[in-house]
């Protein structure tokens, strides 16, 4: 019973109380902190200053006027020389700051100021500017050196820089100073209409400072770093190089009337050269690609010049009185002959040598590489289609076969004419024989018989070109009666006119345009 009745009881008001506050507490640090975690090690770097200038610790760390750290100490830095003889220590600072993440990251090539804070703040902060993002970001512990590092002028400098010599020096500064500002001022007011173009032109010019290639404006400095390592290496060229200038400006101070009104012409001259400068940097992108084109060449100019000598030597030796020169003098009773020549040979060209090239061109040349596709003497049966140029020359084996058989009288060509059962009519005059009869005629006989008309006046190249060599087939030819003629009467008449009858029927077929080779009789 007792233990119930405690437990209903429950916790004591201190205790209760106890927790609050403790919950309180934890809440404030939470919140005043952005809940950081209070066991965690802080981001620490260092930034060596020539003078501390009275930074305390504790003073804060600003970026862009936010609070993101504080000064944990200020030491001497081990080492440190001091830069006068007659001081007896180094004023060098080593400045330890701790950075919140709010603060981060910091690059290796930040930089750090000293900076008063304002009269209600009193004592100093440390101005930091980050760096940039390209460089590598610093690790915890970092030390800045002393070239990152300003700080602010004091009072007391001032004073101490302004001695009297220095001060008499400025006296005089000021006037002289006055003087030509009372002197030029209207020539400097005259001049700021100039101000907008020799701006805009000199940021071009600051602007193509930079090259056109990558690296030319380190190149620059490197080469100008050679030059200026010239100068130093012989300070004597350079000692006449100001005297020399002093001269051309003791010159130019006598002849200021003269140098003055070469000024009041500058005005006109660059209004012609401007538009003149624009359109040649306007000729600039082009020449650029012009050289670039121009580059192979110019490198292989130089092999080629080498080869080119002994040419030129040789061609030299040529033209001398005793070589080529003599030739043409004894060749000049025949340049007026040349010459004629020419001029005949001009219509020739035009009237004889273009038309057939024509002809040959557009006509003879398509017909030749026409193929004859004969639908009864074909690859099947031993006949496979050839072009019309291969097929034209065809029989000439065989006639070279009959041209071996020669007598007395010279060579000669043997026919072996035979009997048939079917008698034709070849042409009027003309019979022939065959074993068998004759089932169609391809190609088919032109209508009525007669050929097709011969015009030898009209050009080649004008006539319609051959596209197809396709005929279509006819009935057979009537076949001849024997009552009047017995067969060993048509045979010995066909004996005699076999010859006759060959020729005429592959001269029918050259002018009629139905092709030496037409296929056989069927």
């Amino acid at each position: 019973m007792r233990r119930k009745k405690a437990r209903r009881k429950g916790i004591s008001t201190f205790t209760a109380g106890l927790i609050g506050i403790v919950v309180i507490v934890v809440f404030s640090y939470l919140a005043y902190t952005k809940f950081a975690n209070p066991f965690a090690s802080k981001f620490t770097i260092h930034a060596v200053f020539s003078n501390a200038n009275g930074l305390r610790s504790d003073s804060l760390v600003r970026i862009a006027g936010v609070n993101v750290g504080k000064v944990t100490g200020v030491g001497p830095v081990s080492g440190c020389q001091a830069s006068n003889q007659s001081e007896n220590n180094c004023q060098a600072a080593d400045v330890t700051m701790e950075i919140d993440p709010t603060g981060l990251p910091i690059h290796d090539n930040a930089t750090f100021a000293i900076r008063p804070r304002i009269f209600l703040e009193g004592n100093f902060f440390v101005d930091v500017n980050p760096g940039t993002p390209d460089a590598p970001v610093a690790g915890d512990g970092h030390t800045f050196p002393i070239q990152q590092g300003t700080e602010p002028v004091q009072f007391d400098q001032v004073l101490t820089s302004l001695q009297s010599d220095t001060r008499h020096n400025l006296q005089i500064l000021l006037q002289q100073y006055g003087t030509a500002v009372k002197q030029a001022g209207p020539s400097y007011n005259a001049s700021i209409q100039y101000w907008l173009p020799a701006y805009e032109y000199s940021a071009i010019v600051a602007h193509d400072a930079l090259g056109i290639q990558p690296h030319d404006l380190s190149n620059y400095i490197n080469q100008q770093g050679v030059v200026s390592g010239a100068l130093d290496a012989h300070p004597q060229n350079l000692q006449s190089l100001v005297t020399d200038f002093n001269t051309t400006a003791n010159a130019f101070a006598r002849q200021n009337i003269a140098l003055e009104n070469t000024v009041a012409e500058l005005p006109r001259t660059l209004s012609a050269a401007i538009p003149a400068f624009n359109a040649l940097n306007a000729a600039f992108p082009p020449v650029r690609a012009l050289a670039r084109a121009l580059i192979p060449g110019v490198v292989s100019s130089g092999p080629t010049i080498d080869a080119s000598l002994p040419f030129i030597t040789q061609l030299r030796l040529l033209v001398r009185p005793q070589e080529l020169r003599g030739l043409v003098h004894d060749l000049a009773p025949t340049v007026p002959a040349l010459a004629k020549l020419t001029e005949e040979t001009i219509p020739f060209m035009g009237n004889e040598v273009r038309p057939a090239s024509s002809c040959v061109a557009n006509v003879i040349y398509p017909w030749s590489q026409l193929t004859l596709n004969d639908p009864n003497f074909n690859a099947s049966n031993g006949f496979p289609p050839h072009q019309a140029y291969v097929e034209a020359v065809d029989f000439l084996p065989g006639l070279a076969g009959e041209s071996r058989d020669t007598s007395a009288n010279g060579s000669y060509i043997r026919i072996l004419g035979t009997g048939g059962t079917f008698t034709y009519s070849l042409q009027p005059g003309l019979f022939g024989q065959a074993l068998t009869k004759i089932d169609a005629v391809q190609p088919q006989v032109p209508p009525g018989g007669q050929r097709p008309p011969y015009e030898p006046n009209v050009p080649c190249e004008t006539q319609a070109a051959i596209t197809d060599l396709s005929a279509p087939s006819s009935g057979p030819i009537p076949q001849a009666s024997s009552g009047g003629l017995s067969a060993l009467g048509a045979q010995a008449r066909w004996q005699g006119a076999a010859q006759r009858a060959i020729a005429a029927i592959t001269n029918t077929a050259k002018q009629d345009g139905y092709g030496v080779n037409a296929p056989p009789v069927k």
